[in-house]
């Protein structure tokens, strides 16, 4: 029976190759043999269809007739199970097998050299301030416990004026090649030396400190600066600040903020709103109140005559920093109505309302 090889990709009769190429390594992935998941049946059918589809000659043989009649694939028995290796001469060190790195796909199995400069984990960690720190800014200093630069050698892993030697692990090259062997033959892949870091030089004489590691656990004061107008949950990322990492770059630092409510003030945007609290007579008539900023200074709101319930009392530039300005303080008019009237102020309160007000 011919095999359906877009079904075994789990890819659509008209897939780009692209599509076909990703469908290939999520599936090479999860089948290969020298992995936990791994099915060499699976492993071998998925190889041949994506032998066959991934190339334009071979795949308009099987789209034409059900078949391929070009080496490479189809229902002829050569190679491995129908899959046609070839693909794979000088192509694995050279990054290819029609389009797909296979140090990309294999790379977790054959142990191949990792890409880029290694890096140190990330940290995360929790910073509580209050509403007045989250509007105006605020710089915290916190003790952390993390692996970090040796101070003793500057993280070059020799003691001071230690002359330094041609690495004998890697012979000066800062990198090493390991074979392995696979059900392909035995590859060859390259890491950075563990013992000079990839510099190709060791110390004479190590650091007393850190052994020659670079890197010591210890104890260290990060200073923190929240910047203003910062809202509750968000994150602030300090680049370097994590955890170190010899012959390679620090992690991160990564600070999620949480914010205490105020209880008089919260934040709309770059406005500070409050409530301001007035007698009845006061709302007829007009008055003066003077209210606590955030700041901690007095300042003096002037209530206007007939000022309504909910109406908004705006002062400027008193409200969230932003940039080179603020915004301002909204204080939001309540009246406070009398629970219970004296007899002279119900007479009173008649003659108002035979006025008509």
């Amino acid at each position: 029976m011919q095999k359906d090889y877009y079904k075994i990709l789990n890819v659509a009769k008209n897939a780009s190759k692209d599509e076909i190429k990703k469908a290939f390594r999520k599936l090479a992935h999860k089948y290969h043999p020298d992995k936990q998941t791994g099915d060499e049946v699976k492993f071998k059918e998925i190889s041949e269809a994506y032998n066959v589809l991934s190339n334009d000659k071979r795949r308009a043989e099987y789209d034409s007739y059900g078949r391929v009649f070009s080496s490479g694939g189809g229902g002829q028995e050569h190679g491995f199970g129908g899959f046609d290796f070839s693909g794979f001469k000088g192509g694995f060190q050279q990054g290819g097998f029609e389009g797909v790195d296979l140090g990309d796909i294999f790379g977790d199995i054959f142990g191949g050299s990792s890409r880029g400069v290694q890096r140190g984990r990330d940290i995360s960690i929790d910073l509580e301030i209050s509403f007045k720190e989250a509007v105006f800014g605020v710089e915290r200093r916190v003790l952390l416990t993390k692996t970090s630069v040796c101070d003793s050698c500057k993280g070059t892993g020799a003691e001071k004026d230690s002359q330094l030697e041609t690495c004998k692990v890697c012979n000066g090259k800062g990198k090493v090649h390991e074979s392995k062997s696979s059900m392909f033959g035995t590859f060859t892949s390259v890491r950075m030396c563990s013992e000079c870091y990839g510099t190709g030089k060791v110390p004479k004489v190590k650091c007393a400190t850190c052994k020659g590691r670079r890197v010591v656990r210890k104890e260290e004061e990060v200073v923190i600066k929240v910047p203003t107008g910062i809202n509750n949950g968000e994150m602030i990322r300090l680049t370097g600040g994590g955890e170190a990492i010899a012959g390679g770059e620090s992690g991160d630092l990564y600070i999620k903020i949480h914010v205490h409510p105020d209880s008089d003030f919260h934040k709309e945007g770059s406005n500070l709103v409050r409530t301001l609290s007035v007698k009845l007579t006061d709302a007829l008539l007009g008055g003066e109140y003077t209210l606590q900023t955030l700041e901690g200074d007095a300042i003096v709101i002037k209530v206007p005559q007939g000022v309504s319930f909910g109406e908004i009392i705006r002062v400027k530039g008193r409200g969230v920093p932003v940039s080179n300005t603020r915004g301002d303080l909204l204080v939001k008019i309540e009246i406070d109505m009398p629970k219970k009237l004296s007899n002279n102020s119900k007479k009173l309160i008649k003659e108002l309302h035979s006025d008509g007000i």
